[in-house]
């Protein structure tokens, strides 16, 4: 590899920071793990090239504190920084830092996360770009209690119900709410407002029209240095709880081949509208007549990445440093050529029987899943004391087949074979999911849950 730099500083934890060290490894690469003192003890660790400490367990004080990040970088001699997802992989002044101190930031440039970010200036661009989006209306930033409400109301005579209020910067269903009547606006535009404010430290909303039962389809799209760009196909991630995504699959199950093709188009389009580089995705809600609206671009590589992967044999952690690089896209797209079925489950430490509270423990392993067409992303180890300080994430499981039914049938029993002691998992709901005769027959949506499976 002809690459910029020759060190890679990892700042992030867990299954993802394992992915990187992994790749770094084939490439030839350095690879330097940054953690807090509550990962000391990660067996992973071991594997990169050195490893720093960055702080206390308090994300804010390590993994999201850019200057013990840039210190770590020049201490490595580092000349990039992968950013995995979640964490500061989405922050345009973490970028602005990494270009300040000539460090090469494996993602996009900083005017192009920026935009993204901005999911109303987002939107914006897609809509120009000739991508449908929904009716919606940015409220007054300015604006704060009563005047929240009154911008909101005003918006909404517009728009219609039922409609979604959304956060600008926000992301993971944090400061979202369905709004069914107008009666039901000011308690959750307010309610909205603050869990923005307290996700993304920013207020700002949008009302967008919500859709009914829609699904949940996002698109894989690489971009070269050149502006180039290619798609790696579609995921369906409606199986979702409270707006947090549990199963991810591809190919879409029951997507009409037009349909298809179009979604893929669009996020060509709109990666090109925002002059887009290096792995973005690109998502879609997909409504029951198969209309489609953009929502908006992650501007990182997604936590469901993996089921892309499988199906493509692409190494998308790969491809992300060969872009940062310099290098161009290592394939056309005609060389994307889709096998099989894929389907991912991601396994969180959380108690479904007390509401989904994160699960803190010492895990004791009894058995991991494994074989044909099994893939199991994870940090886990025996003995590994589980603590609040992080996302409920333990684990990401694949399996592929050479159709859907295949591939859900190896889930179930991989899943049956994903054994644990010493925390509570969504193992169990995760297999009441797959059994669902809906399910089965790829009749899902973003709200199949809460009908089917609620509490």
């Amino acid at each position: 590899m002809n690459s910029q730099f020759d060190t890679v500083l990892i700042a992030n934890r867990g299954e993802i920071a394992v992915r990187v060290i992994e790749a770094c490894r084939e490439m030839g690469l350095r690879s330097v793990a940054a953690y807090s003192q509550a990962d000391a003890d990660m067996p992973y660790l071991e594997l990169a090239d050195e490893s720093i400490c960055i702080g206390p367990a308090d994300a804010a004080k390590s993994y999201l504190n850019i200057a013990a990040i840039i210190s770590a970088a020049e201490l490595a001699g580092a000349g990039a920084i992968h950013p995995g997802y979640g964490f500061l992989s989405e922050n345009p002044h973490f970028v602005e830092v990494c270009e300040e101190h000539e460090l090469t930031f494996i993602g996009p440039p900083r005017r192009v996360m920026a935009l993204c970010g901005d999911k109303a200036a987002a939107r914006e661009a897609a809509a120009e770009a000739g991508v449908p989006v929904l009716p919606g209306a940015l409220l007054d930033p300015g604006a704060i209690g009563a005047a929240h409400v009154a911008s909101a109301a005003e918006a909404a005579k517009s728009i219609g119900f039922p409609l979604l209020v959304k956060s600008v910067y926000g992301g993971g269903g944090r400061g979202m709410r369905w709004i069914a009547s107008p009666d039901e606006l000011a308690e959750k535009v307010s309610a909205a407002a603050e869990e923005a404010q307290a996700a993304s430290g920013n207020p700002s909303l949008y009302l967008e029209r919500a859709v009914e039962a829609p699904r949940h389809i996002e698109v894989q799209v690489l971009a070269g240095p050149d502006g180039g760009a290619i798609h790696l196909g579609e995921r369906d991630c409606s199986i979702q709880r409270r707006h947090q995504k549990l199963i991810e699959e591809s190919p879409a199950p029951n997507l009409d081949p037009d349909l298809r093709d179009r979604l893929h188009q669009a996020a060509l389009a709109t990666a090109q509208a925002v002059e887009y580089r290096n792995a973005g995705t690109v998502e879609f809600l997909v409504s029951e007549d198969d209309a489609f609206y953009f929502i908006e671009m992650n501007a990182r590589i997604q936590v469901e990445h993996s089921v892309s992967e499988v199906v493509t044999g692409t190494n998308l952690i790969k491809e992300q440093i060969r872009l940062a690089s310099g290098e161009p896209l290592s394939m056309i797209q005609q060389d994307v050529t889709p096998r099989g079925h894929a389907i991912e489950c991601r396994l969180n430490a959380e108690d479904p029987t007390r509401g989904f509270l994160p699960s803190c423990g010492r895990v004791e392993i009894e058995e991991l899943p494994g074989g044909n067409g099994v893939r199991l992303d994870t940090a886990l180890y025996n003995g590994m004391e589980v603590r609040p300080h992080y996302d409920s994430l333990i684990g990401k499981l694949m399996t592929w087949g050479q159709d859907r039914d295949e591939a859900r049938m190896r889930m179930i029993t991989a899943l049956e074979r994903f054994k644990l002691a010493g925390i509570a998992t969504t193992r169990d709901v995760l297999l009441d999911i797959l059994r669902l005769p809906e399910y089965r027959r790829g009749e899902i949506d973003t709200g199949l849950l809460e009908r089917l499976l609620p509490g």
